[in-house]
């Protein structure tokens, strides 16, 4: 998953050009993705991984580095609720 994650950031934000970034990297702090950027990850991770990002779910910790966006998925698949989002007892 990292791996196809990150291949998508190098392919459509860096358009092919490697950038050291490490998985732990901030997307906005390195200058890579910036707020229209998010929308088209957010449509990248809903079509490839039948997910649906809720508005509340837009948060830096949730997308915000390939590590963020892994426990994002695994938590979105697995059923989980993701950071930022509280469950109802």
């Amino acid at each position: 998953m990292k791996g196809e994650l990150r291949k998508f950031v190098v392919e459509n934000y860096l358009f092919g050009r490697e950038l050291d970034f490490s998985d732990d990297d901030s997307f906005l702090q390195k200058g890579i993705i910036d707020s229209t950027g998010v929308l088209e990850l957010v449509s990248f991770l809903e079509s490839n991984y039948g997910i649906e990002v809720k508005d509340e779910e837009l948060l830096p910790e949730n997308l915000d580095s390939i590590n963020n966006l892994v426990r994002f998925l695994n938590g979105k698949m697995d059923g989980a609720a993701p950071a930022g989002v509280a469950i109802a007892i």
